[in-house]
């Protein structure tokens, strides 16, 4: 028991201490947790061999992963992505494979344990690359949605590629047993018990029963879901429904074992399954800290099980089978890029994410190595090679937000140029401005409108509202809309310091012109300000307020009163915010001047106060009356 607490505060403190520092000098979560590992095992030696032990269980948090991305995927979004599961995800697996096992066929090794080593680098690292695709806020990206239809056709591919390993076995060597006589070598452990519900079953038989799965898997989660949530709910303790969301994943990750099928591809199905159900949220809130915190042991792991010593014993071939396996890779990768005519941002994200080895490697070479199929001292290599290659991967994504960098607006489509003049300019058209230009427009006033998102421009045209494609920023642009001649600006771009540039810009040229700009909060209110803004507005200021006032109507008090509450609400923290502008300081946290904070204080309990005495004074008027 001690043991085991030493252990855990070791990877829990090594985790604590390097993934911070890792985000803070920008290189992303993965990276830290890989660098812990290295730390704590090769470097210091606080962990050894149960690091693989602990491999093997951290890699549920892939399984975990997939369950979660399942939740966020309809059915009929996986079927639209049917032409990339197939098309670009089994053209790289094969290609790959291909390629590294003629690369393997070059360099003297047999056909069998060619096509295994093809096997092997043909999957890329599931784990590391949707971690970071997600922090980054890349998942949404054209590369980003090709990227993730690859590795769930790879995951896909490992079931045929398990199926056809056996196939490859070499003849079983023979070697002198103590008593001196001649026996078979031993590769893997004969006493070992798998639960399994299609062994010694026929081909028809493994068919039906996996098919079987499956569907218990969809009816399960069809129709089950619901009146099992039902039941937990009347026990009202919170741990239940995180009891119920961890055994829905644990169950079908086990059964999808038993009849040979991927756990991750089983639990990803199911969280399609649930991906329209009103638990959806629930499970996910309740598993994300698991998921999360079982990649990151699993990233720990990665890096404690790297055999510094074999790289040292022989780094030029090591580190060039990694390097070389990565750049066959990219360069299969960037050629489907071009087939599949992705664009040059997604272009680069799609090869540079995919380009290393992946987890289910560490997979399918112990299960060569138990079939005979790689000897163990190749194994050993191939191990430290995809540990290398998912090392380097954070680095090449930082590589890809340099190369994103250096391209600036190079493969921005054309800006529009503007040819129209209004009394009103509205820079961005999203759902704020939208309503703001309808409104304006349906008065009888003309409005030029402004935006940097092509796809919101063209959208807006289908509905018969003239808008123009380009960097509301740009002066020459601003000028081109009117900027000398408007009566009114509204600035609604998204971008935060973006917004205040440009008011910053018009205050600056045009001295008299009304500036309305849209803030997302206190703080921007001031900048606003600071900027030179005539009226702001924050985005969810009005929508709270009418939300406030029906729950005061529904609370007893009549529609007069709860209108009058909301103005008196309204007009103060107008008053308020302008006072409170002359407190705040630029770049400082609001939390850290005193002044503020106590200023901010009193107002609220001036507010309090006022709200108070109108609330009284009308029950007197009622019980007068």
């Amino acid at each position: 028991m001690e043991t085991f607490l030493f252990q855990a505060t070791i990877y829990l403190g090594a985790a604590v201490i390097a993934v911070p520092l890792a985000a803070r000098l920008g290189l992303g979560s993965v990276l830290g947790y890989l660098l812990a590992g290295i730390v704590i095992g090769p470097v210091t030696g606080l962990v050894g061999s149960e690091t693989q032990d602990l491999q093997h269980f951290a890699e549920f948090g892939v399984v975990m992963m997939l369950f979660l991305i399942g939740l966020e995927l309809e059915p009929r979004a996986l079927w639209n992505m049917r032409q990339r599961l197939l098309g670009l995800g089994g053209m790289q697996t094969l290609l790959t494979m291909a390629a590294i096992t003629a690369g393997s066929l070059a360099m003297g090794y047999s056909l069998s344990t060619a096509i295994a080593i093809g096997m092997i680098f043909a999957l890329s690292s599931t784990a590391i690359v949707l971690q970071t695709l997600t922090e980054k806020g890349l998942m949404q990206t054209g590369g980003g949605r090709a990227t993730f239809s690859v590795l769930l056709a790879q995951d896909i591919a490992v079931i045929p590629m398990l199926a056809l390993l056996p196939l490859l076995a070499v003849p079983a060597v023979l070697s002198l047993a103590p008593d001196g006589s001649l026996a078979l070598a031993d590769h893997g452990d004969d006493h070992h018990v798998t639960l399994s519900l299609v062994e010694g079953l026929p081909g028809w038989g493994v068919t039906l029963v996996t098919l079987g799965a499956v569907a218990m898997v969809v009816l399960a989660g069809t129709f089950l879901t619901r009146p099992v949530f039902r039941y937990i709910h009347h026990a009202r303790l919170r741990e239940m429904y995180t009891a119920l969301a961890l055994l829905m994943v644990v169950s079908t990750a086990v059964l999808m074992t038993m009849v040979g099928l991927s756990p991750a591809l089983g639990t990803f199905l199911a969280g399609v399954v649930l991906a329209n159900s009103e638990f959806r949220h629930e499970l996910e809130s309740d598993l994300a800290p698991f998921k999360g915190l079982l990649l990151g042991l699993f990233f720990i792991t990665v890096g404690a099980g790297i055999d510094f010593e074999l790289l040292f014993f022989d780094p030029a071939s090591i580190i060039g089978i990694a390097i070389a396996v990565m750049v066959i890779k990219g360069l299969i990768l960037f050629g489907l890029a071009l087939l599949f005519k992705l664009h040059k941002k997604d272009r680069w994200l799609f090869t540079l994410g995919l380009a290393q080895a992946g987890e289910f490697g560490f997979v399918l070479i112990s299960f060569s190595v138990q079939q005979n199929v790689l000897p163990d001292a190749l194994a050993g290599q191939l191990l430290l090679v995809i540990a290398l290659s998912m090392l380097i991967t954070p680095l090449l994504f930082i590589i890809y937000e340099l190369i994103i960098k250096r391209m600036g607006d190079t493969e921005e489509t054309e800006h529009d140029e503007v040819d129209e003049q209004g009394t009103v300019i509205i820079a961005g058209i999203g759902r704020f401005g939208q309503i703001v230009n309808r409104l304006v427009q349906s008065a009888g006033f003309e409005t030029v409108v402004v935006d940097n998102d092509l796809k919101t421009v063209q959208m807006m045209r289908k509905f018969g509202f003239r808008g123009f494609f380009g960097d509301p920023t740009r002066p020459d642009l601003l000028n081109a809309a009117g900027l000398e001649d408007a009566r009114v600006l509204v600035v609604a771009v998204d971008d935060r310091e973006a917004g205040n540039k440009l008011v910053r810009y018009a205050r600056k040229t045009r001295p008299d012109l009304h500036i309305i700009a849209r803030a997302r909060n206190r703080v921007h209110v001031h900048e606003l300000y600071d900027a030179g803004a005539n009226d702001i507005v924050r985005e969810m200021f009005d929508s709270s307020l009418r939300a406030g006032r029906y729950a005061l109507e529904n609370l007893g008090l009549s529609e007069f009163e709860a209108a009058e509450l909301e103005q008196a609400f309204y007009q103060h923290d107008r008053t308020a915010l302008r006072e409170l502008a002359a407190l705040w300081r630029p770049g400082v946290p609001i939390s850290q001047v005193p002044e503020y904070v106590a200023r901010a204080r009193e107002l609220n309990s001036t507010l309090e106060m006022e709200l108070t005495a109108r609330q009284q004074a009308s029950e007197k008027n009622k019980d007068a009356s």
